[in-house]
């Protein structure tokens, strides 16, 4: 899976300080750091944030869980309260609080 970018610009430098890094004019240490810097943040979303993310793309629980990858009843437990997404899915909930559905679709 590609990774996923702040903007196209950070995109942009992202790509450029790998070449760098690749021939030896980057360190490691500092690839590293500027990852951190360019890659979208994985932040805790409520139930609410996540509820509002589904509503603002127009979709059902059971077309939202596909998206992420999940099913309809742990999407549906997750804007109860009862359960926090965590992992891959908290990520991707992150790109489309960030980006959008559009940018998982």
């Amino acid at each position: 899976m590609a990774k996923r970018f702040k903007s196209k610009v950070a995109g942009s430098m992202h790509r450029t300080m790998a070449g760098l890094h690749k021939i030896g004019i980057v360190d490691k240490k500092t690839m590293r750091e500027f990852d951190l810097m360019c890659l979208t943040k994985v932040e805790a979303l409520s139930p609410r944030e996540i509820r509002q993310l589904r509503e603002t793309a127009g979709v059902s629980q059971e077309i939202f869980a596909q998206h992420i990858g999940v099913s309809k009843d742990l999407v549906s437990k997750w804007e109860r309260g009862e359960k926090k997404p965590s992992g891959p899915s908290l990520k991707l909930l992150s790109l489309v609080k960030h980006k959008g559905l559009e940018a998982i679709a």
